[in-house]
């Protein structure tokens, strides 16, 4: 489990909606998908999304699926009606200058892991 505010700092993100979420918000795994229906079949409450799908349906499509927060990767930056809908749906959604491939390796490096993992007792096992 890794705190919001931590992963704002790793990834060096900019806040565009939940700042007041950003130090109560605990983040349990992470996944990282373009394909919203990715997100749905492979992600699992209490996850970081990132992403560089930048547009309503990936605000909806989180909270469908109980995603804790947002990272918009590779400096993509929301319009205001998204930045709005996140406000509407209590989903904090930040941005980061790093891509997907460097954001996820930097927090499963710091120790959070994927939506495929199961967690148990400390440990990381990939799932089959």
């Amino acid at each position: 489990m890794m705190q919001l505010s931590t992963i704002r700092a790793l990834l060096d993100c900019n806040v565009f909606a939940g700042e007041e979420r950003i130090h109560n918000t605990q983040i349990q795994f992470g996944c990282a998908a373009d394909l919203m229906s990715d997100v749905l079949a492979f992600s699992r409450a209490g996850a970081v999304l990132m992403t560089g799908l930048v547009n309503t349906q990936t605000v909806q499509t989180a909270l469908i699926a109980e995603i804790s927060a947002i990272i918009l990767v590779r400096g993509k930056r929301p319009t205001k009606n998204i930045i709005a809908l996140a406000d509407e749906k209590h989903i904090p959604l930040l941005g980061t200058r790093y891509s997907m491939y460097e954001s996820c390796g930097i927090l499963y490096a710091k120790g959070l892991p994927s939506t495929m993992e199961k967690v148990t007792a400390g440990e990381h096992h990939v799932q089959q």
